[in-house]
C-alpha cells in the first residue's frame, strides 16, 4: 500500500453553458469573478477565488475542435467534462478537486486502487490578475473516477508554478464569503461512495458519510436527507453527483440583505440561507456565518 495523508480542498469545478452568463449569476451573488483564463485544450474558466486557498472554477467549453482533439488524445479533463455535460446538461457541479504535493504519488495510489480514470495531464496557461498583471500557472493533475458513477468525477492537482500574483482584489466578495467549508453529495446509495471519496482524498476508507480533509468536509447524503436538511431537491437519481457547497460568510445578514437587493431567490433553512441552482450556478449554494 502507497502510504499518503489526507489532501486538502483545492477547488470545485462548475461546468456551465456560457463564462458570460456564470459572469453574470455569480456576480449577482456578491462574488468577485476573476478574469477568463483559457486552457490549452479547448476549455475555460473564470475562477472565483477565497481568502482560505480554495475556489470555484466555473468551465465552458470555448473551442469544440480543439476539445474534441484533446478528447481523441486521451485528455481526461475534458472528456469527464463531455461525459458530465451529456448525461446531465451544461449547467452543473461535476468535480472536486484535492491538493497535492505529489500528484504522481497520487496516480499510483489510485492505479493500485483500480480507481484510476485515466491518463496524467501536465499543462500551464496564462493567469491574469483585476490589475491586469499576468504570470503563467503550470499544474499536474491525477484523475480518479467509479466506472458506475459517471454523474461526477475527482482529481489530484499539483500546482506546479503558482503565480505571483497579488490576489486581494479578486478575495475582497461582497457577500462576506471567506470560504467553502463543506461540499454535499447525494447518493442513492451513500456507503458505496466511501473507498471512492477516501481513496480521492488520500485518506484511509471508512463507513462514515462524511470525508474530514484538512480545511473542509465532502458530505454524502440520500436524496432524501438532502431535502430534509436543505428544503430543496437533490434532482434525479444517481451513483454520486455533488449538488450543494457551504460557505463560511462573516455575517449571514449582510448576506441576506445583498441577496435580497439583487433580487436572488433564497430561502432561510435554520442559521442557513440556501440558494437554488441557476443557468451560471450549477449548485445549491449555501452561506452560514462563521464568527
Amino acid at each position: 500500500m502507497i502510504e499518503t495523508s489526507t489532501h486538502p480542498l483545492d477547488h470545485l469545478v462548475l461546468p456551465t453553458r456560457s463564462l458570460e452568463i456564470a459572469r453574470l449569476r455569480l456576480s449577482s451573488l456578491g462574488f468577485v469573478v476573476a478574469p477568463t483564463g483559457i486552457h490549452p485544450f479547448g476549455t475555460e474558466n473564470a475562477c472565483v477565488f477565497f481568502t482560505d486557498g480554495t475556489y470555484l472554477e466555473p468551465l465552458a467549453v470555448g473551442d469544440e475542435k480543439t476539445a474534441d482533439r484533446a478528447i481523441g488524445e486521451g485528455n481526461v479533463f475534458v472528456a469527464r467534462d463531455r461525459l458530465y455535460r451529456s448525461r446531465l446538461g451544461d449547467e452543473g457541479f461535476s468535480a472536486v478537486v484535492f491538493g497535492t504535493a505529489d500528484a504522481d504519488a497520487d496516480q499510483a495510489r489510485y492505479v493500485e486502487a483500480g480507481l484510476s480514470a485515466g491518463n496524467m495531464l501536465s499543462f500551464s496557461r496564462a493567469f491574469t490578475d483585476t490589475t491586469g498583471k499576468s504570470d503563467t500557472a503550470s499544474f499536474k493533475l491525477a484523475f480518479v473516477a467509479d466506472s458506475k458513477a459517471t454523474d461526477s468525477f475527482l482529481f489530484a492537482c499539483q500546482r506546479i508554478n503558482a503565480p505571483k500574483i497579488d490576489r486581494t482584489a479578486l478575495q475582497a466578495h461582497a457577500n462576506g464569503v471567506t470560504g467553502i467549508i463543506e461540499i454535499v453529495a447525494v447518493s442513492d446509495r451513500p456507503s458505496s461512495q466511501a473507498r471512492l471519496l477516501s481513496t480521492a482524498a488520500g485518506q484511509d476508507a471508512n463507513d462514515g458519510d462524511k470525508v474530514r480533509l484538512p480545511n473542509a468536509t465532502l458530505t454524502v447524503l440520500t436524496p432524501d436527507a438532502f431535502a430534509s436538511r436543505f428544503g430543496a431537491s437533490a434532482g434525479s437519481p444517481s451513483d454520486l453527483r455533488f449538488a450543494a457547497i457551504i460557505f463560511a460568510v462573516r455575517s449571514i445578514a449582510a448576506a441576506t440583505r445583498l441577496l435580497a437587493a439583487n433580487a436572488i431567490e433564497h430561502d432561510m433553512s435554520g442559521d442557513e440561507i440556501v440558494v437554488p441552482p441557476a443557468p451560471g450556478q450549477g449548485a445549491a449554494f449555501i452561506f452560514r456565518e462563521i464568527p
